[in-house]
């Protein structure tokens, strides 16, 4: 009767010590996945905020402004508009190979 008492004894400290454990790795998953979601949160946010500051960037009143300014672009109005005739400029050129068949 010692000898099953021992063995039970044992038994029941294996168990002990393996529940032990699975609660410990338990709460460690858990508060890894508790982290985990906070980050995604977080960089849910930043993405979010970033989208905004996207849109509000890519304004057509601002890009106007960036061309005006650093690229010294202006508006195309009739004033400084060139027309050019079709055919003009091909005279004083050599003709333009045909491609394709078209002339």
């Amino acid at each position: 009767m010692t000898r099953l008492n021992i063995v039970l004894l044992l038994a029941v400290i294996a168990s002990a010590l393996y529940l032990v454990r699975t609660q410990y790795e338990s709460r460690r998953l858990y508060a890894e996945l508790d982290r985990a979601r906070s980050e995604a949160r977080r960089l849910e946010t930043e993405h979010e905020r970033l989208q905004v500051e996207k849109r509000a960037q890519a304004t057509p009143a601002r890009v106007e402004r960036l061309a005006r300014e650093q690229l010294q672009m202006r508006g195309a109005t009739p004033a400084i508009t060139q027309y050019v005739a079709p055919g003009a400029g091909r005279a004083a050129s050599a003709p333009a190979p045909a491609r394709g068949g078209q002339p």
